[in-house]
């Protein structure tokens, strides 16, 4: 069956089961937006930025696990596209990006629009294409989807220029993939996880360290069997965040810069540690040279490039988080730690770093604190980048699995309003916030137009503090308070909603926080709730640059106030 480019294309989108696509069109782009019409099943989703499709894909591939699809035209189309590209890289996002080309004729030419997108995505991609021949799409697409969702899971570009999709070739969709370079790793060494098992049963004071990678591998039984068997306490990185319960007794909080007090000296006390699918980056953990200074290390990730890269490591097991710890359970011994629980327990209680301030001016920490009320945990928080993405992670109880979705690697700025679109698109039964900042939510509130077009019936919680709060609070702790370029006028955020044709209201005072809230879940659009928080409150504990983990800064005046509940050792 002979077909043009742009309806091989379609077909193949068809068969790997893609429904939304996210995409802008363009000149190079409209052989393709031309044929979309003879595919019903595709449903198109205009954006208002292609920086917004990439991010809206992102969001949707997180949320259920498939591959997100983003579209844009050649030039600046695709040069838009590369923030969020880079965003789903650093952070382990399946999805497959399509971008248009300037015919065959004028690559190199610098023809109208032209940029080489292959090549300024190249670091930035798990593998890219550009397409020379109709007749390769198929097999290209099928390639494209399973190096994005199998291994260590990444964004895949596809360059096609404009007369390839108008180009007429035999359609035929492969049934496999033939690429015998690329053969990743799931289970992990038998010798290596008995090594594991062996350290693991031998320790005295074990922290286990969960990333991005126990998400994405769905490994949350197998995660929650370990430190149970093992009595080992568990503690995110940002991203590991909604892998285990937050109200678990063995749950530390998160680890890191802003980490709680009782998982940073945790990690600095352990005498082993466990890492499961996470980077040891140097948010989680300082001066590398000083962590975990007393422990041996087990690293299990599925990215062999991962491990050995930033810290030492004794036993490196390569394969599928859920996989090896299917097998290392086996291996694992009950373990009794009553001790150093205990003296995690105190940490906790004399430093209190889960604590919600009483205040009768509005701080954030209780905005968040009552989102988790209102929707009794049951939300899917999607965040943008500073302290709005702390005080998310650190003040809602993530009891719920993969309820977390942030920018993490790259830490972009306006990724929550467009990825929390596709978040909601794909978990259309899911309540699904976005808390955000008044800079970051500016960066792409036009995005907004998207969720009313869609009918996405999109949350959004914006903690106002008139200034770039993050940048604000190094500035006033490591630069002498001297605040350039981050106080931040903004407009009138109620208005802004209304003018998109969405419900928009404020809360000034703690006391309409909950009822801002409530009236946000109760109505069936997209809503945005814009709290006047307060300017200069910060993000404690708060690790110095430069400094190791058990090095933390913390609140100047600590406020004693009702403290997270906890649940029962197992």
């Amino acid at each position: 069956m002979k077909l043009s480019g742009a309806q091989m294309l379609c077909e193949c989108l068809v068969r790997e089961g893609v429904v939304e696509i996210f995409g802008f069109p363009g000149g190079t782009v409209l052989p393709l937006y031309d044929v979309w019409p003879q595919y019903p099943q595709l449903r198109h989703v205009l954006v208002r930025h292609e920086q917004g499709a990439a991010h809206m894909a992102d969001g949707y591939a997180r949320a259920t696990g498939r591959v997100g699809v983003c579209v844009a035209t050649s030039g600046p189309g695709a040069c838009n596209l590369v923030t969020g590209i880079a965003t789903a890289h650093m952070d382990s996002s399946p999805v497959v990006a399509i971008t248009g080309q300037v015919v065959r004729s004028l690559i190199g030419k610098d023809g109208f629009q032209e940029c080489d997108i292959t090549g300024i995505t190249l670091p930035i991609t798990k593998y890219n294409y550009l397409v020379l021949k109709a007749a390769d799409i198929p097999r290209v697409v099928k390639e494209a989807f399973h190096i994005a969702r199998t291994g260590r899971p990444g964004p895949v570009l596809i360059d096609i220029p404009r007369d390839v999709f108008t180009e007429e070739a035999e359609y035929d969709y492969p049934d496999s993939v033939d690429l015998p370079g690329y053969k990743p790793t799931l289970t992990g060494h038998p010798t290596q996880i008995r090594k594991a098992a062996s350290l693991i049963n031998q320790s005295l004071r074990p922290v286990i360290i969960v990333g991005h990678g126990v998400v994405i591998s769905r490994a949350y039984t197998e995660l929650r069997d370990l430190a149970e068997k093992a009595q080992a306490p568990v503690t995110p990185t940002l991203l590991g965040i909604s892998s285990f319960p937050g109200s678990h007794v063995l749950s530390l909080g998160m680890l890191g810069m802003h980490g709680t007090y009782q998982a940073n000296r945790a990690v600095t006390d352990a005498d082993l540690i466990i890492g499961l699918g996470m980077r040891f980056d140097d948010r989680a953990t300082g001066k590398v040279s000083e962590f975990a200074p007393k422990a041996k290390i087990i690293h299990i990730d599925i990215d062999p490039a991962e491990i050995g890269k930033n810290v030492r490591v004794d036993v490196p097991i390569v394969g599928d988080v859920a996989a090896v710890l299917r097998a290392l359970n086996g291996e694992v011994q009950q373990g009794r730690h009553t001790e150093w629980l205990a003296q995690i327990d105190d940490w906790r209680e004399s430093h209190a770093s889960d604590v919600v301030p009483d205040s009768e001016k509005l701080l954030p920490q209780q905005v968040v604190s009552k989102l988790y009320e209102v929707t009794r945990g049951e939300a899917t928080i999607v965040t943008g980048v500073g302290q709005n993405q702390m005080w998310a992670a650190r003040f809602y109880r993530y009891d719920r699995s993969d309820a977390f979705i942030s920018s993490g690697g790259l830490g972009t700025m306006g990724f929550e309003l467009p990825a929390g679109i596709g978040v909601k698109m794909g978990r259309p039964q899911d309540a699904v916030w976005c808390v955000c900042g008044d800079g970051g939510f500016q960066m792409t509130m036009e995005e907004l137009a998207v969720a009313v077009q869609e009918k996405v019936a999109i949350k959004v919680a914006i903690l106002n503090n008139g200034f770039l709060g993050m940048v604000r609070q190094w500035q006033d702790l490591f630069f002498g308070k001297r605040f350039v370029a981050t106080p931040l006028l903004g407009p009138d955020f109620v208005k802004i909603a209304e003018a998109y044709g969405i419900l928009g209201l404020r809360a000034t005072r703690p006391s309409e926080v909950g009822p801002a809230i409530e009236r946000a879940m109760e109505h069936d659009g997209p809503v945005v709730v814009d709290f006047a928080i307060q300017p200069e409150e910060n993000v404690y504990p708060m690790v110095p640059p430069g400094g190791s983990i058990g090095e933390m800064l913390e609140a100047p005046q600590p406020v004693r106030s009702r403290s997270s509940a906890r649940g029962h050792r197992a």
